[in-house]
């Protein structure tokens, strides 16, 4: 954010599947959305690249994709 490191998801990818283990937003910037901005770019980015499924493991990406339903395509049953 404004050439700043605002925040990471972390995520490993093996056999087609990225499971997101750890999303984290610098204290200073949290109160933003900057976390769900960042799992929304990051669960866009495994959409366009039409090859991976997704796991989630971080309690804040559990929660977003409950939140998101539009999302579940592309979580692994």
């Amino acid at each position: 954010m404004d050439g700043a490191l605002a925040g990471i998801a972390h995520y490993d990818l093996s056999n087609g599947v990225a499971d997101f283990d750890h999303t984290e937003v610098s204290p200073a910037y949290n109160g933003r959305g900057l976390g769900t901005t960042l799992v929304k770019g990051a669960l866009d980015q495994v959409r366009a690249a039409g090859t991976w499924k997704v796991r989630a493991t971080c309690p804040f990406v559990v929660t977003f994709l409950k939140r998101h339903p539009e999302y579940n395509d592309l979580v692994v049953p």
